[in-house]
């Protein structure tokens, strides 16, 4: 890097915007954890309503992030909101958690999901232990993982490049992405829907049930439902997670203070339409224990096979890679720069807070691919992506419980976007985040403590970090 520039330039429009949060959101949840969240629920109407108030959470949470990004319309986002409304120390729990395993999980995650989709057309990529490369101590070493990281060096030395290669990645992979996903629907819904089994399907439509092995239990009532609704969300909230990508690179969006506010509402619209309408087709074609109980929960694959017949398998198979494809490419754009605002505060590693020739981060890009590449031999990523899904939404209410705080500290802030429905919207949103995390404290505490340990570990990293920049201030 011997040539650097000073700052980030301006490149991306509202479509550009717009295409990295549709892009980010959809990768391979949609094609997969609606099996999950059927187990829990146990009917047509419940599945529904998960993807419904997940959506309403995401919406209302991405409107509320406008107001902040029109008041900080700078690279590092949320890192920077909840800086600024509480103090450096949440922020940097934030960033830590973030670069620990948030954003570098979430593109391990992305990037296998890839792998093991590519292997309907390479077997040798399948997760098989006829397949395994070798033995490192526990670890089992696939083909797929090496793929996987092959995947994410590429993706992030495109990135290096400068925006433009990401963008044009980014804008072309989404807009195939929706248009299949929006074909497949339209099939499904019209071509393929059966009378009878949506009316098998709704009949019971909301009576919520636990499904196990295909046996029906009692149906769930009182309190239980709650917990059977936390439970089931954990896995829609994975599959609408990532939204907020776009305030990242907010020092390279034209108009930031319009651009990104207006590209969240529209971005966050349209995949939750899409997320519900697949979920409507799910129910009209196929029964319900099938959704539950899909092979290896790839429930469009179930669903592909019916619309398509066998070859509705290698349809979703090629559908999934090119959205985990995208999806990638816009973790990998919109992450680094989280870690580069980090860096210029004097809290993470210093050549992370510079951009190469082509006016971007490049030290920070690389380090976030060797994170996501050590998580992928891990093989513990999803783990990881199951334990701090509870931490994200933490994130997000203190992010939105911010709103209130900064109209307060700084009532004269210039805010070109308000809020939508402040201040009822934000206060429901913050009621249902913290009552989705109480309800994961007590009906899955897998999900919740090892994930708080980890952004807990970012106390004392913290404040290393702030005796180390004294150190070299003085």
């Amino acid at each position: 890097m011997a040539e650097q520039t000073a700052s980030f330039k301006p490149t991306l429009g509202l479509l550009d915007a717009t295409m990295i949060v549709a892009g980010s959101m959809i990768g391979s949840g949609i094609f997969i954890v609606s099996a999950d969240i059927t187990r829990n629920v146990g009917s047509a109407g419940w599945l529904i309503f998960v993807w419904l108030i997940t959506g309403f959470m995401t919406i209302t949470a991405a409107v509320s992030y406008g107001e902040l990004s029109g008041m900080f319309p700078k690279a590092g986002g949320q890192y920077v909101y909840l800086k600024e409304a509480y103090n450096p120390l949440i922020g940097f729990l934030y960033g830590w958690s973030f670069f620990a395993v948030i954003q570098t999980g979430t593109i391990a995650a992305v990037g296998v999901a890839f792998s093991k989709f590519a292997g309907y057309f390479f077997p040798a990529l399948e997760l098989k232990d006829e397949n395994i490369l070798m033995h490192i101590g526990s670890l089992k070493l696939y083909p797929a993982q090496l793929v996987s990281i092959i995947l994410i060096f590429f993706l992030t030395y495109v990135n290096t490049k400068g925006v433009k290669g990401g963008k044009i990645i980014q804008t072309t992979f989404t807009v195939t992405k929706l248009l299949s996903l929006f074909g497949l629907i339209v099939f499904g819904l019209l071509l393929a829907a059966k009378r009878s089994v949506w009316n098998a399907n709704w009949s019971d439509g909301w009576t919520m049930k636990s499904l196990s092995s295909g046996n029906i239990s009692s149906p769930i009532t009182g309190v239980a439902m709650l917990g059977a609704i936390a439970a089931a969300m954990v896995g829609s909230i994975f599959s609408s997670d990532a939204w907020n990508n776009v305030t990242f690179i907010a020092g390279e969006i034209k108009n930031p203070k319009k651009n990104i506010g207006l590209s969240l509402f529209l971005g966050t619209l349209i995949v939750t339409i899409i997320y519900v309408s697949a979920n409507l087709m799910y129910t009209a074609v196929m029964p319900l224990n099938d959704i539950a109980f899909a092979p290896q929960d790839r429930v469009a694959t179930a669903a592909a096979n019916v619309i398509f017949g066998n070859i509705g398998t290698y349809i979703i198979a090629v559908m999934i890679m090119i959205s985990t494809f995208g999806c990638n490419n816009g973790l990998i754009l919109a992450g680094a720069r989280v870690y580069y605002t980090m860096a210029k505060d004097g809290l993470f590693f210093p050549k992370a807070g510079t951009l190469n020739k082509y006016a971007v981060p490049q030290w920070a890009l690389w380090a976030q691919s060797v994170v996501a590449a050590i998580l992928c031999l891990s093989g513990k990523y999803g783990d990881l992506l199951d334990m701090v899904s509870f931490v994200v939404v933490i994130f997000y209410v203190l992010t939105i419980a911010g709103i209130f705080i900064l109209r307060k500290k700084s009532p004269d802030l210039e805010r070109p976007y308000k809020a939508f429905g402040y201040p009822i919207l934000p206060v429901l949103y913050i009621i249902l985040g913290i009552s989705f995390c109480i309800l994961l404290i007590i009906y899955k505490p897998n999900f919740t403590w090892p994930g708080l340990i980890i952004a807990l570990l970012g106390i004392p990293l913290y404040y290393i970090a702030i005796s180390n920049k004294r150190k070299s201030s003085g």
